[in-house]
């Protein structure tokens, strides 16, 4: 049996009923603990700062500073949370712009949820080996 390490978790998403998905899958890894949301850039700051969470889920369009805006704040070089950009703008030039200011990952809302919640099972070491078949 693996050991679980804890990670504390904040989410950054102007979307209610998005946020309210990422909490419900989220809270049901094991380690995880949820310490807060934001519905824009500056809320998100402000409260990372405050925080200072293990890692950050972030959305990369949101009222009030954007969240490469975000990512520049909070991170600086290999300093700071991991850093999960979770967008509906899978473009290119997104990746490759959240990837430069310090992103660790880049994942597509529409296609890559079930990538969330396993890259959080593996941070925690909660993830059961996928079997293939």
């Amino acid at each position: 049996m693996s050991v679980i390490r804890n990670i504390r978790v904040f989410i950054a998403d102007d979307s209610i009923v998005l946020r309210e998905r990422l909490l419900e899958m989220l809270c049901d890894i094991p380690g995880v603990e949820i310490l807060g949301c934001a519905e824009d850039g500056l809320h998100a700051i402000t409260s990372i700062r405050a925080l200072q969470p293990d890692a950050v889920v972030l959305d990369i369009q949101m009222p009030r500073g954007t969240g490469l805006d975000v990512l520049k704040n909070i991170k600086r070089g290999n300093s700071g949370p991991t850093i999960v950009v979770f967008t509906n703008f899978p473009y290119p030039q997104y990746r490759k712009r959240a990837l430069d200011c310090g992103a660790d990952f880049f994942f597509d809302k529409t296609t890559e949820f079930e990538k969330l919640r396993d890259l959080f099972g593996q941070l925690t070491g909660s993830l059961e080996p996928q079997e293939t078949h």
